[in-house]
């Protein structure tokens, strides 16, 4: 009976037992209850081996509503957390609240309002001379608890990102003014971050170091802020070196001073064709400061300061005789333009530098004696705990009491640079590509707050989480409101093409003040503001206008920089499933510096292009570490080359196109010392009407009429150092005909001129004359997808037939160095192909400047290197300077080039020109049946060319 119940394995196939079934659901139920009644069974039941528990469940130790997680040994190794900690990033300082100011929140959004209380200034400078330090005390100044800055910059050392303040200032009369000024880095490098600031300014103060004096960056800024048509005003920075540091007597002190104003002036009149354009104390255009110990003043401040304290001075006309050979002479009470006895004082050095000399030296000297009756006389009150101070903090606080606020800097501003509603029309003329004869561009030379909606940002500012970006810009006309939908016009949008374009919401809108955000519900025209919402379009600069009815609205010029990225540095992530990352991340960089470019070369390496080393440094920092989190390689930076030709063609190049109905012929030659620079810096342009185009060509250049007038295009684009010329007689050339397929031709020449046939570089400084077309009359037969691969290929063999040539761009470098170090400088520049223009002393100081000239692909690690054979006594900038055809044949096939040896100069352009190719994945030589068809290759051989090329 039992063996029925069970089947041969042991396995129970009997009739159901249901109460066992029952027990188990009960079981589940009251699991609880049951765990009391287990202790009193004594623990006697047996509990299978795989029901056995060892150890409390998670959920028993760390309460329910814990989320745990339970992996699999070895899936991570120990080094990682299980569960990663939450970061935060955050690179930028921001306070969270808004800080204490002397004025209202209200008032400053109420100044907004009146475009004639508004300043728009960029602060500008050579390295180190001081501005953001005087920006630190004007916030000092309007914010009374906020102390020292200690953000980036500070443990760089440098500034990198210009930075936007927003604040309201008092002038002498106590009247307020609403300040934006834009903070920029002085670094050569980041010179594309002053032109973003310059682009939304009215107007520049110049900082110059009284001990430096001129530097390669002030001077360059000078030329730049000339091109920009902007309001130049200089501020001579940290005059307390001359007397604490260089210990300068007051007239020599005064001779340095003025030797500065004159080198400004003498760039000015170098740069500019405007006469008027001087700077001078007496014109109310410079100031002198020292932001460590809080001094600021211009002659009208100081005269100001005796009228206080003598009462009945007419401070104006006191301030005029203070600059200059005027003296004043105390018997007769007057000022003179003859010294009244052999030992007397200009007026300046009498009433302006011996008072400051003597109360920086009272301080610095008799602390305890003489300084407290000085102080009384100056009707200075300091405490018993103020007199125990340093000598800085004590020498800043009595500065400051003495001098003030900084009235004189708000008063040069006011007078010198114009209000935003002055200034507009001339802001408009230069920047905006339409015309003013538009009601746009009625309103934007009003500034009106009513009327249509233009505002141009120049620069984007990343959330300080590095998500998104805001973008920064100027109200022209019309007032941006948060919330409201706009169109945003990105560089590429024109009227015909109008594909750059696209509508959003704007967020939020902010007034930025350095660490802080003012958040606003509008901002009418003249005003600068940070918008939310709008950065997807924007890539560098952008125009944003209404949805509707702007029709007629065009672009704001692309910023023009006055250097170049030459520099180029390929990067891949280590991880290769990252590559999305590291796309997103580059996308955010190039939003983030104005002058990088990134692109895709055909070989599928991503290259990222900057201007120097510095500057790639500071992008490689962000890409990594902000932007997106991941290991990037990249490669050994190299430069971009150019490539030209020295000769004429040898013969007549032509081409026939695939259908073998039209024939190109053409030949290259090289143009004229100059030409291509006009061109670039638009001295000339390509829109010009033909008659003042060739009107240019004939008179600076000694082109024939016909030439002159038959300029077709410039190459690659319309500021591209190449000419189209069309040469062909209309006895020969059916010029209707020609001109049909004038268009496609053009786009040929540009092709060929962005990527040249050496090693897809741009083409430069070459000029290319069509010599005869044969074109098909039936239109379906010269089409562009025949002409313009042909226009091409002929553009190509012309100038391999016309001794070509590499270029490299070539760095301008300034050192300074101490007289013993000089040699040094020498050896490490000729070691690197460069060489020096010009040594001199610096007048003032025991230090030596010397110019020199190095080719940018040997100046990676220069400045190590330099500071290595200098104990770090020399100092370098280098910054972009000219295009140098590389010594030696780029196509001479006799040159073997050996591995890892360096090449002796006339095996450089061939060295160099296989390695771009390698490095492109293209062919390693340029061969030239690519290019010439065979026709042209029977040609050749009838006229018995000699040819070193591989066929």
């Amino acid at each position: 009976m039992e063996a029925d119940l069970y089947d041969e394995f042991g396995n129970y196939i009997g009739p159901e037992l249901d109460s066992d079934e029952d027990e188990d659901a009960d079981d589940d139920d009251d699991d609880e209850d049951q765990v009391e009644g287990d202790e009193d069974g004594g623990g006697m039941e047996v509990v299978l081996h795989e029901d056995k528990k060892y150890y409390p469940t998670a959920e028993e130790v760390y309460g329910p509503e814990v989320e745990t997680i339970v992996q699999e040994e070895d899936t991570q190794p120990l080094t990682e957390p299980i569960i990663k900690p939450v970061k935060t990033k955050q690179f930028t300082l921001m306070e969270q609240e808004l800080p204490a100011t002397v004025y209202d929140m209200e008032f400053l959004a109420d100044l907004m309002d009146s475009s004639e209380l508004i300043r728009n200034v960029t602060l500008c400078g050579h390295l180190h001379h001081g501005k953001t330090c005087f920006v630190d005390c004007l916030i000092e100044q309007t914010h009374p608890e906020i102390r020292k800055r200690d953000d980036a910059d500070v443990s760089r050392g440098v500034g990198i990102k210009s930075t936007p303040v927003t604040m309201v200032l008092p002038d002498s009369k106590g009247k307020s003014y609403l300040f934006n000024i834009m903070d920029t880095p002085g670094h050569v490098n980041f010179s594309d971050e002053v032109t973003a600031g310059m682009r939304i300014s009215d107007g520049i103060v110049l900082f110059i170091d009284a001990a430096e004096g001129v530097m390669l960056n002030t001077e360059r800024l000078i030329k730049h802020a000339v091109q920009e048509r902007l309001a130049i005003t200089i501020c001579i920075n940290k005059v307390d070196r001359l007397i604490l540091e260089l210990k300068l007597p007051p007239t020599d002190a005064y001779y340095k001073l003025r030797h500065i104003v004159d080198e400004v002036n003498g760039m000015l009149s170098t740069y500019s064709t405007d006469e008027s354009l001087v700077v001078s104390p007496l014109l109310g255009n410079v100031c002198f400061a020292s932001p460590q110990y809080s001094i600021c003043f211009t002659l009208g401040s100081f005269a100001k300061i005796y009228a206080d304290t003598y009462g009945d001075i007419n401070y104006n006309e006191f301030a005029k005789r203070l600059w200059g050979d005027i003296y004043f002479n105390p018997k007769t009470r007057k000022f003179t333009k003859k010294a009244p006895n052999s030992n007397s004082q200009r007026s300046f050095v009498e009433f302006v530098l011996e008072p400051l000399y003597k109360i920086l030296s009272q301080v610095v000297g008799d602390v305890d004696t003489s300084l407290p009756r000085v102080l009384d006389e100056l009707g200075i009150h300091l405490t018993k705990e103020e007199l125990k101070l340093n000598i800085r903090p004590l020498l800043r606080l009595v500065c400051n009491r003495f001098f003030g606020e900084f009235t004189g800097f708000v008063d040069m501003c006011v007078q010198q640079i114009p209000s935003p509603h002055s200034g507009a029309r001339a802001k408009i003329e230069h920047s905006y590509t339409g015309g003013l004869d538009s009601d746009l561009g009625e309103a934007m030379a009003e500034c009106d707050p009513d009327g249509p909606l233009m505002c141009h940002t120049t620069k984007m500012y990343s959330t300080d989480d590095g998500v998104q970006f805001h973008a920064f810009g100027r109200v022209l006309s019309g007032t941006l409101q948060a919330g409201q939908p706009v169109k945003v016009l990105g560089e590429n949008y024109t009227l015909e093409d109008e594909e750059d374009s696209q509508v959003c919401t704007v967020g939020r809108l902010w007034i930025s003040v350095a660490r802080y955000q003012i958040e606003v519900n509008r901002v009418p025209a003249g005003n600068w503001v940070l918008i939310e919402g709008c950065d997807q379009p924007i890539v560098k600069t952008a125009t944003i206008t209404e949805p509707r009815g702007t029709e007629e609205a065009q672009i704001f010029r692309p910023l023009k920089f006055n250097t170049a990225s030459v520099i180029k540095i390929a990067v891949e992530p280590v991880n290769p499933s990252e590559l999305p990352k590291m796309l997103d991340g580059l996308r955010k960089v190039n939003k983030s510096y104005p002058s990088l470019t990134t692109k895709v070369e055909e070989s599928g390496e991503h290259v990222i292009l900057g201007t120097g080393e510095l500057y790639l440094d500071c992008v490689m920092h962000d890409l990594r570490k902000m932007y997106s989190e991941i290991d990037i390689k990249v490669a050994d930076p190299v430069v971009t080359f150019c490539e030209t030709v020295v000769e004429t063609s040898s013969l007549k190049c032509f081409a026939e196109t695939p259908n073998k109905k039209n024939k190109i012929t053409m030949i290259a030659e090289p143009l004229e010392k100059g030409l291509a620079e006009d061109i670039e810096n638009e001295v000339v342009q390509i829109t010009w009407n033909r008659k003042k185009l060739g009107e240019f060509f004939q008179t600076k250049y000694d082109w024939d009429l016909l030439a002159a007038r038959s300029i077709w295009a410039f190459g690659p684009d319309t500021t591209g150092p190449n000419i189209l010329v069309d040469d062909t007689l209309p006895s020969e050339v059916d010029k209707a005909l020609l001109g049909s397929v004038k268009d496609s031709i053009v786009q040929g020449f540009q092709w060929g001129t962005r990527e040249g046939p050496l090693c897809d570089e741009p083409i430069r400084n070459v000029k290319f004359k069509i010599l005869d077309a044969v074109i098909a009359q039936e239109p379906l037969h010269r089409g562009g997808g025949q002409v313009i691969p042909t226009a091409r290929r002929v553009v190509y063999s012309a100038f391999l037939m016309a001794t070509p040539r590499l270029m490299e761009p070539y760095y301008f470098v300034e050192v300074q160095a101490p007289a013993d170090c000089v040699s040094a400088v020498y050896t490490v520049l000729a070691r690197r192909r460069g060489h020096v223009t010009q040594d001199a002393p610096i007048p003032g100081s025991p230090l030596y400047t010397i110019k020199a000239f190095i080719p940018a692909i040997d100046s990676f690690g220069f400045e190590t290197d330099l500071r290595t054979h200098t104990q770090g006594q020399a100092f370098a900038l280098s910054v972009f300077h000219h295009w140098q055809i590389v010594p030696g044949d780029p196509l001479d096939k006799s040159i073997v080039i050996r591995p890892l040896e360096p090449q002796p100069a006339p095996h450089l352009a061939r060295e160099f020109m296989i390695k771009t190719r390698r490095r492109k994945g293209l062919s390693e030589d340029v061969s030239i049946s690519k290019f010439f068809d065979d026709p042209m290759l029977l040609e050749l051989a009838k006229q018995d060319v000699v040819l070193n090329y591989p066929m």
